[in-house]
C-alpha cells in the first residue's frame, strides 16, 4: 500500500486480469448488462437508506427524494450514474467493492465454469456485478459518502487490472456517483435513447425513479409486488401487453406470493387468448421473465416451467438468486428447482379453480392450448393425477363443442358398466360415423371422442381411472354388456369361412360381430395391435409404423350378409361373392381412411353394379 497526498493505492490480492477476463467473457452474454448491474446496485443502496430512515435520525439529507440519475455525453463518451442512497465508507470501498479480489475468488469462478456446478450464491457474495463495467470502459471512478452525518467523502479509481486507489474528497451530499468514459467499441451506449431502451428492458420495475435528464425512464409499476385486490383489471391487462407485446387482453391472470418450502418469490402470470401458429414449438417462443428484486436476470427463462406449461407468460421475481449469473448457473441452482416446483403446483391449482368456477373460459384455454398442455401426462409424473383431472373430451352424449372430464363421465356411467370407453379419429364427424360406435349408441353408453393427434399418445398411458379400465372401442376384446353371442347356423359359418379364405392375406381374423347394428362390417384392432390413429400419427412424423392386420367383424343380420348367404347357398363358386367380400373389406378401410387403391375399389364397385343390373 502506498500513501501520498491523501490517496492510497491498494493491490488486488488475486490476478485481476484473469478474473476480469472470466467475468466479462463467461458470466455475461451482452455488454449492455453493465447498466442493469449499476442500476441494481444503486437501487439496493436506496433501499438500504429507506430502511435506515425509518429507524434512525442521524441521516444526512434525510428529507431528500430517493432517486437514480444518469447523464451521458455522446461527444466525449462520458457516463455518470448517481444515487442518493446509503453511500459507502472507506471500509466499504476496500471490502465490498474489493470483495471480488479476495483470495480464492478466481479459483471458485474457474471451477464454476469448468464443472458447471451451482455457485450462484458464491458469485453474489463476490460482487461480480459492479465489475461488468469493464466490458465497456477502461477505468472507473466512484465518488461516495455514507449517509451518517459525521461521514467523509471518498473517491475510488481503478482500471480493473492490478490496483485500485482511494482518496478522501469533499462531498456534501450522501450517496454514490459512478463515472467513466466508454471504450470506442462501446460508444453505442453513449446515447440517451439506447440507455432508455436498456433500462426499459431490464430495470423498468425498479422501486425508485430512474432519471435521464428530467425524464423518468422506468414508467411501468411492478404490479406483481402488489396484492391481487389492489390491482385493477385494466392495469393487469396493460401490464400483460407490455411484457408480451400481445395486442389482446390475457385469458387468465394469476398473482403469486410464495414464502417457505425453500422457495420465496412473487409472480404475475398470464395465459394468452391465442396460441402461436405452431403450438407444438412453443419452446421457441418467449415464456416468463425472471427478476431478482425487480431487476431482470433473464428475459426468457424457460427453466422456470416444464415444456407443457410454456404457454404461460409474465414475471417471476425472487431474492433467492443473484443478478450476475449465467443461464447454466441458473439451471443448476437449487433455488430455481424449488421455485419451479412451487410454480407448477400453483399453476395446476389455478387451472383446477378455473375449470370449476369459470368453465367456459377454461374450455377456451383447453381448446386453444390443450394439445401442448396434454403432453405433460407423459413428462410430469409427479403431477400426473392432477393433469388427468384437468383433461377434457367431447363425447357421444354431449352436444358438439361441449366437453366433459373423466370424473363427470364416471358420474354418468350405468351401474353395469365396468369400463370407460373412448374412440379416436381425425374429427367428431368421422368418429360419429364409425361403425364400432353403433352398439354404444343403441344402448346409450357414453363414449369419449379423442380427435387431437396428441390424444393418441396420452391415452395409451391412462389405463385406469377410479378403478375403471379405460379402453378403446376399436379393440377386438371389448366387453359388451347386455348382448348375447349371435347364433351362427352352418350357412353363416361357411360364409365366414369364405371371408377368412378370401381375406387371409389382409386380416388377422374374421368373426361374427356383437357390436354392429346398422353396418355390414367393421375393422377392429387385435389385443396387441397398435391403435390406428397412432399408426397414422407416427407416419405423419416420418416414423416407421408397419400397418398391423385388423380383425374383421361381420354383421350376419345385415341384409347384405343375408343376400350373400343366399347367393353362397345357390353357388359356392360364384365369383361375385369374393368381389363383394373384398369390396366390403375395402369399404371398411375407406371409412377408416386407410384405403390404399381408390382405382381398384371403384373398378370393382363398377363390376358389382354391372352384375347387379343385368
Amino acid at each position: 500500500m502506498d500513501s501520498k497526498n491523501n490517496s492510497q493505492t491498494f493491490e488486488y490480492k488475486a490476478e485481476m486480469k484473469q478474473l476480469l477476463q472470466l467475468i466479462v467473457h463467461s458470466l455475461y452474454t451482452h455488454p449492455e448488462v453493465f447498466l442493469r448491474e449499476l442500476v441494481s446496485n444503486g437501487s439496493d443502496a436506496l433501499n438500504k437508506l429507506r430502511y435506515r430512515q425509518l429507524t434512525e435520525e442521524n441521516i444526512l439529507d434525510k428529507g431528500k427524494e430517493l432517486e437514480l440519475k444518469i447523464t451521458v455525453d455522446p461527444k466525449e463518451l462520458l457516463f455518470t450514474i448517481s444515487d442518493n442512497g446509503i453511500g459507502m465508507t472507506k471500509e466499504d470501498l476496500t471490502d465490498n467493492i474489493g470483495t471480488v479480489a479476495r483470495s480464492g475468488t478466481l479459483e471458485y469462478l474457474k471451477k464454476m465454469k469448468e464443472e458447471k456446478k451451482d455457485t450462484g450464491d458464491l458469485i453474489g457474495q463476490f460482487g461480480v456485478g459492479f465489475y461488468s463495467v469493464f466490458m465497456v470502459t477502461d477505468e472507473v471512478t466512484i465518488e461516495t459518502r455514507h449517509a451518517d452525518k459525521d461521514s467523509k467523502g471518498y473517491r475510488w479509481v481503478s482500471s480493473g487490472e492490478s490496483t485500485f486507489m482511494i482518496e478522501e474528497i469533499a462531498k456534501e451530499d450522501r450517496g454514490t456517483k459512478i463515472s467513466f468514459k466508454f471504450k470506442d467499441n462501446a460508444k453505442e451506449y453513449a446515447d440517451e435513447y439506447k440507455l432508455r431502451q436498456i433500462i426499459k428492458k431490464y430495470s423498468n420495475f425498479a422501486d425508485f425513479p430512474i432519471m435521464i435528464g428530467k425524464e423518468k425512464v422506468n414508467t411501468v409499476e411492478a404490479l406483481w409486488r402488489k396484492g391481487e385486490a389492489d390491482v385493477k383489471d385494466e392495469e393487469r391487462n396493460e401490464f400483460y401487453k407490455f411484457v408480451t407485446n400481445d395486442y389482446e387482453d390475457p385469458l387468465f391472470s394469476l398473482h403469486l406470493s410464495v414464502e417457505g418450502s425453500g422457495a420465496e418469490f412473487k409472480a404475475l402470470l398470464f395465459i394468452p387468448q391465442r396460441a402461436p401458429f405452431d403450438l407444438m414449438r412453443m419452446h421457441q417462443h418467449k415464456t416468463v421473465q425472471l427478476y431478482s428484486n425487480k431487476i431482470m436476470i433473464m428475459e426468457d427463462c424457460k427453466e422456470l416451467l416444464p415444456e407443457y406449461l410454456q404457454f404461460i407468460r409474465g414475471v417471476v421475481d425472487t431474492s433467492d438468486l443473484p443478478l450476475n449469473v449465467s443461464r447454466e448457473v441458473v439451471q443448476a441452482s437449487p433455488s430455481m428447482s424449488k421455485i419451479r416446483t412451487a410454480m407448477v403446483g400453483k399453476i395446476l391449482q389455478w387451472l383446477q379453480r378455473m375449470a370449476a368456477k369459470e368453465t367456459e373460459k377454461y374450455l377456451t384455454f383447453y381448446k386453444t392450448l390443450g394439445p401442448l398442455f396434454k403432453t405433460g401426462l407423459n413428462t410430469d409424473f409427479a403431477n400426473r393425477d392432477k393433469l388427468i383431472e384437468l383433461l377434457r373430451f367431447e363425447s357421444s352424449t354431449q352436444k358438439e363443442g361441449e366437453m366433459t372430464s373423466f370424473k363427470d363421465y364416471v358420474g354418468r356411467m350405468k351401474e353395469s358398466q365396468k369400463e370407460i370407453y373412448y374412440l379416436t379419429g381425425d374429427s367428431r364427424a368421422q368418429v360419429e360415423h364409425n361403425p364400432n360406435l353403433e352398439y354404444f349408441k343403441k344402448h346409450e353408453i357414453e363414449v369419449l371422442f379423442l380427435t387431437e393427434p396428441v390424444d393418441v399418445y396420452e391415452i395409451q398411458s391412462i389405463t385406469e381411472y377410479e378403478k375403471k379400465t379405460v379402453k378403446s372401442i376399436d379393440k377386438g376384446d371389448i366387453e359388451l354388456a347386455g348382448t348375447d353371442e349371435k347364433k351362427e347356423d352352418d350357412l353363416s359359418k361357411s360364409l365366414v369361412g369364405l371371408f377368412k379364405e378370401t381375406l387371409k392375406d389382409k386380416v388377422e381374423d374374421v368373426r361374427v360381430s356383437r357390436r354392429l347394428v346398422d353396418s355390414a362390417v367393421t375393422l377392429v384392432t387385435g389385443n396387441s395391435g397398435m391403435d390406428r390413429q397412432m399408426e397414422r400419427v407416427m407416419k405423419m412424423m416420418g416414423q416407421e409404423a408397419p400397418p398391423a392386420k385388423r380383425i374383421m367383424e361381420v354383421n350376419i343380420d345385415h341384409p347384405v350378409l343375408k343376400n350373400l348367404s343366399r347367393r353362397y347357398l345357390a353357388n359356392t363358386s360364384d365369383e361375385i361373392l369374393k368381389k363383394c367380400i373384398v369390396q366390403l373389406y375395402e369399404s371398411a378401410q375407406l371409412m377408416d381412411g386407410e384405403l390404399s387403391s381408390k382405382f381398384d375399389y371403384v373398378k370393382r364397385m363398377t363390376d358389382i353394379m354391372e352384375e347387379a343390373t343385368k
